[in-house]
């Protein structure tokens, strides 16, 4: 098996539902024993109960990125990782004018300073250890920026730009770290902004058509890119943005 994490340790961020769910299914059908995270145990419980009666090897954690106190526990429970992967993350909708400094502030402490968090835990011992590969989730927002996500894409430039820093930062010690950049996902949180619109099959047929496409992605799809970033496939890989994106036209 190509991409295989056999033996692997590996914390998943997010990990309720979702991208997170995928990348920490996908990770134990790879042979990893995965940490889903989860700010809500209830959830990242229901992604652990998956894997387990799949036949995978993961452990349900209850983790607010934005706590340190909590990240630190986390990494108490879970130990010295080899792969990391920062997904927690959440949107807004909003332009200069619509958007509140603290919903910039709500946006930054998940998206960005609770990566830093997470990342401040285990980042360490992977450097003492010389190795480990840590998976950050950006956004083609943090690329190109998008329409009416001011504060989204403001915190997910933040992201590949972090990523970029730390890759460069680490690269001698052996740890690789780099970022993914979605497109537009099938997600629970973009279905819920899909339900929003006064009529939400023209609003899903619009954002479907940003990409080439002419379809948005599925968690699953994301997850296969974090498999390859995680795997030892990717050993000379780091500091690069993957932009997943459908052919984004925008």
């Amino acid at each position: 098996m190509i991409f295989e994490l056999t033996g692997k340790r590996a914390l998943v961020t997010g990990a309720g539902s979702g991208i997170g769910a995928a990348i920490a299914e996908t990770f134990a059908r790879a042979g990893a024993h995965v940490f889903a995270a989860d700010i809500q145990l209830a959830t990242a419980t229901e992604t652990v109960e998956r894997i387990r009666s799949a036949g995978g090897a993961a452990t349900p954690v209850a983790l607010d990125v934005r706590d340190e106190a909590a990240c630190a526990a986390a990494g108490e429970q879970t130990g010295a990782l080899d792969i990391l992967v920062n997904n927690a993350g959440i949107g807004s909708v909003g332009t200069a004018l619509t958007t509140t400094g603290a919903e910039l502030d709500r946006l930054y402490a998940v998206n960005v300073r609770g990566m830093l968090n997470v990342t401040k835990v285990y980042l360490p011992e992977m450097v003492a250890r010389g190795k480990g590969a840590i998976v950050n989730m950006a956004s083609v927002a943090g690329l190109v920026g998008i329409q009416d996500r001011l504060a989204y894409a403001t915190t997910k430039f933040a992201v590949v730009g972090m990523t970029k820093c730390m890759a460069l930062d680490h690269a001698a010690s052996g740890v690789r770290i780099n970022c993914i950049c979605p497109g537009r996902v099938e997600t629970p949180w973009v279905s819920a902004r899909v339900r929003e619109y006064p009529d939400p099959e023209k609003a899903y047929k619009e954002m479907a058509a940003t990409q080439a496409m002419g379809r948005m992605g599925k968690p699953e799809e994301i997850a296969a890119a974090a498999l390859y970033l995680a795997s030892d496939e990717a050993s000379f890989v780091t500091g690069s943005a993957f932009a997943i994106d459908g052919g984004w036209k925008g």
